[in-house]
């Protein structure tokens, strides 16, 4: 079946953006859905089976839209993994106050967990790397923040040594904790720039420390986030998450398949999952590799770790040798 459309107002730089370098962007389109795409003076036809066609002409007037600036090769990878759920695409972005304007959720799931985020004042967002947990919910406390709807934001993470030591890293005890701090300042720098950063670590309206820092605290008019929560013990997390003041919100996220604490060592993740199902006022949000938005092999990566994982039997633990007996004196 072939399909057309035509972009009004017509827009040649951003019809020149639309398609790329020499047709990069519509090659990629034709060869992941299957169709073929001509265009001349602003009126697209595709060629394809209906559903894939009809796909193809919502993606096309999706990145139309994006097109006010280069578009890069990796944008058109994520707006094929969110056409998946078509109903995303046509509710358009969702307005945050954050230096992404072009900022909204790229699946059903994150919508949910942002709709949840707003509506409740403590949140839990758990599944695999790569979903948008941590990034969506710093936009959402960046938000907050621009609407003055709490004076400061404070994230977190537990500072737990994955396979490598803590000690043997250079430097202060601040230079040896940045590194695992560092994926929360990348966001922070992306979402409202580098210079409002600074301003605002300068004010105090930004926070960003190890989770043992936050012991003894009241968090009043805040916004917080812990991230890589699956790493807390569930001493931690009730501290976390009894720290919490007066006009506070509370995200928390994590990966339980990654955790990094001590195998005999209980994740403060797993326990308050558990422990707090039903509790009014806390939401919850799975994600699932359906909502990875890196590299598509990044989905089916974890895909095949789920399989692996659920097809090898636990390993028994090593059995202790007996103890030596010895003679009992006369």
């Amino acid at each position: 079946m072939i399909l057309t459309h035509d972009f009004i107002p017509l827009n040649n730089s951003r019809l020149s953006r639309l398609c790329g370098p020499v047709q990069a962007h519509l090659k990629t389109l034709e060869s992941h859905l299957g169709v073929s795409i001509t265009h001349q003076n602003g009126r697209f036809k595709v060629n394809g089976p209906k559903a894939r066609a009809e796909q193809t002409l919502l993606i096309l007037q999706a990145l139309y839209e994006q097109a006010s600036k280069p578009i890069e090769p990796s944008f058109i990878l994520l707006m094929l993994q969110q056409s998946q759920h078509t109903d995303t695409l046509r509710e358009g972005p969702q307005a945050l106050l954050t230096k992404r304007g072009d900022l909204r959720p790229r699946s059903p799931t994150q919508g949910h967990y942002m709709d949840r985020i707003q509506a409740h004042d403590v949140s839990f967002g758990v599944g695999p790397a790569g979903t948008g947990k941590t990034y969506l919910a710093v936009a959402m406390a960046v938000d907050a923040l621009e609407r003055q709807s709490v004076q400061r934001i404070v994230l977190t993470r537990p500072a737990v040594e994955a396979g490598e030591k803590l000690g043997f890293l250079p430097g202060d005890l601040g230079q040896k904790v940045d590194p695992y701090l560092r994926p929360l300042y990348d966001a922070l720098y992306d979402l409202m720039g580098f210079e409002r950063v600074q301003k605002a670590f300068e004010r105090q309206a930004l926070e960003v420390a190890p989770l043992a820092f936050m012991r003894g605290r009241t968090l009043n008019h805040s916004f917080v986030i812990l991230d890589e929560a699956q790493n807390t013990t569930p001493e931690q997390m009730k501290m976390l998450l009894t720290r919490l003041g007066v006009g506070s919100k509370a995200v928390i996220t994590g990966d339980v398949s990654q955790i990094d604490l001590p195998k005999a060592q209980a994740s403060g993740l797993v326990e308050a999952l558990s422990v707090l199902k039903g509790v009014e006022g806390i939401s919850f949000t799975a994600f699932t590799s359906a909502d990875v938005v890196r590299h598509p092999l990044v989905a089916r990566i974890v895909d095949a770790y789920d399989a692996h994982s659920n097809s090898t039997p636990p390993s028994k633990p090593a059995s202790k040798p007996a103890p030596k007996s010895f003679p009992r004196k006369a």
